[in-house]
C-alpha cells in the first residue's frame, strides 16, 4: 500500500478501488452487450419520467403518523420533533411531500436515496435531501458505510468542499441491494429494456426528421448525369424531406417518374416496438401501464383493479421500506416509536368500496362512528345534550 494510502486509512480515509471494492462495483452500470444507462438519459424516455413520478408522487401525499407502542396497542404521538418537521417542513427549501418525492425519486432511479439528519443535541431540528450525484459512499477501515457530501454551493453547478456524514447522520433508503451495503439502480439491472427504449425514440426522430411523403425512388428512362441528379436530390429534400413538410404535392419534369414504396411505421414495426418499450419499463417500475395513461389493453373494470394493484404491490412493499428506514435512523432503539405512512387514502377515489368497508368495520366493533368521521375528515358528532330532569 503507499504511503498516502496509509496515512489517510489512519484518518478514516479510504480509497476506493473499482476492482475490490463492494460498495462501488454495486454503481455500476450491469455488464453485457448493452450500453450503460445512467438516469438522466433514462428520464429522457417518458415513461420512464411516469413511473417514477407515479411512485414517488403517491406516496408523498399519504399522510405520515407517529406511533408508540403501548402494549399490545399503540397510541398516536403528537409531540415529537418528527411530527413538527412533517406539519411545517423538514427544512427551509421543501414541504414535506417535497423531501419523499425527491427521496424516493432519488432511490428509484439510482438505486439509493440520502437524507442528512440535522439535530441539535438529540433533538431532530431538520432533515434534508442529498442528491445521491453528490453523494461518494464508502467503506472506512472500521467496516461502516460513511458518505463522502461534495455539496452544490450554486444554483449553475458550483461546488464546495467534501464533508463526510457517518451512518448515524444520515438516514439511507436503499433500493433492492446485491451486497447489503448500497442499493442497486433498477436501470442497471435492465439497460437493455432502458438502451432499446431509447434506441426506437432515436429512430422515432431520425425517421420524421429524414422521411418525405410521398416516399419511394425517382426514375427516368433518360440517362441523368451526376450534377444534375445531386441538383434533383438537393432539391427535393429542401421540398419534402421533414415532417414538417409531409404530404406536398411532387411535381416532375423531363420524362421523370416516381415510384413510391409505401414505408410506413407500421411496416418498420416502429409503433409496436415503442409499445412494447413501454410495457417493459413499467415491468421494471411494477407500475400498471394505465397509470402512466397506456390503455392500450385497458377496461373500466381493469383500470380499477390496476389501482388496487399498485397500491398492494408497488406502494405497499417501497412504503414498508420507508417506515423502517425512518424508524430506525430517527427513533431510538427500544422508544417503542415507529412511523407509519397511511395508504387508505387511496381508496377515496372509489367511496362504495370504502363506505362498503367502513360499515364492515361498525358492524364487527371494529371501529365506530366517530372514529369513521375522523377518517373521512369529518369532526366528531356533537353530544346530545342531556334531558331535562
Amino acid at each position: 500500500m503507499a504511503l498516502l494510502d496509509r496515512l489517510a486509512g489512519l484518518v478514516g480515509y479510504e480509497r476506493r478501488n473499482a476492482a475490490s471494492s463492494p460498495s462501488w462495483a454495486a454503481m455500476s452500470a450491469a455488464l453485457g452487450t448493452a450500453p450503460a444507462v445512467n438516469e438522466r438519459m433514462a428520464e429522457n424516455f417518458a415513461t420512464v419520467t411516469a413511473c417514477v413520478n407515479a411512485i414517488s408522487s403517491a406516496l408523498a401525499m399519504a399522510p405520515a403518523n407517529i406511533y408508540r407502542r403501548e402494549g399490545a396497542g399503540r397510541v398516536e404521538v403528537f409531540d415529537h420533533p418528527l411530527r413538527r418537521l412533517i406539519d411545517n417542513g423538514p427544512n427551509d427549501k421543501q414541504t414535506w411531500p417535497d423531501l419523499i418525492e425527491a427521496h424516493l425519486a432519488s432511490t428509484l432511479l439510482s438505486g439509493n436515496g440520502l437524507i442528512e439528519i440535522e439535530r441539535d443535541g438529540a433533538t431532530i431540528t431538520g432533515l434534508r435531501h442529498i442528491p445521491w450525484a453528490w453523494v461518494s459512499p464508502m467503506l472506512a477501515p472500521s467496516g461502516r458505510l460513511v458518505y463522502d457530501v461534495t455539496e452544490q454551493t450554486g444554483l449553475y453547478g458550483q461546488t464546495g468542499r467534501i464533508r463526510r456524514l457517518l451512518s448515524g447522520d444520515v438516514l439511507h433508503l436503499r433500493d433492492r441491494s446485491d451486497d447489503g451495503i448500497l442499493g442497486r439502480s433498477r436501470l442497471s439491472r435492465s439497460p437493455a429494456t432502458i438502451a432499446a427504449a431509447l434506441q426506437g425514440n432515436e429512430f422515432a426522430h431520425a425517421f420524421l426528421a429524414n422521411g418525405a411523403q410521398p416516399s419511394g425512388a425517382i426514375t427516368s428512362e433518360a440517362m441523368i448525369g451526376p450534377d444534375a441528379m445531386t441538383a434533383l436530390r438537393s432539391q427535393f429534400d429542401e421540398r419534402h424531406a421533414g415532417a414538417g413538410k409531409a404530404g406536398r404535392v411532387l411535381v416532375l419534369s423531363d420524362g421523370l417518374k416516381f415510384t413510391p414504396f409505401q414505408i410506413s411505421p407500421e411496416d418498420a414495426e416502429l409503433l409496436a416496438s415503442r409499445k412494447f418499450s413501454v410495457e417493459e419499463i413499467c415491468r421494471l417500475f411494477q407500475v400498471p401501464p394505465p397509470l402512466v395513461q397506456d390503455y392500450s389493453h385497458n377496461t373500466f373494470t381493469n383500470s380499477e383493479a390496476a389501482g388496487r394493484w399498485f397500491a398492494q404491490f408497488t406502494l405497499g412493499p417501497m412504503a414498508r421500506k420507508i417506515e423502517a428506514a425512518f424508524s430506525r435512523a430517527l427513533f431510538p432503539e427500544g422508544s417503542g416509536l415507529e412511523i407509519e405512512l397511511d395508504l387508505s387514502s387511496f381508496l377515496r377515489g372509489d367511496p362504495q368500496t370504502r363506505w362498503a368497508a367502513h360499515k364492515i368495520a361498525v358492524d364487527a366493533g371494529i371501529l365506530d362512528a366517530d372514529e369513521i368521521r375522523e377518517i373521512e375528515g369529518f369532526n366528531p358528532r356533537a353530544a346530545a345534550p342531556a334531558a331535562a330532569a
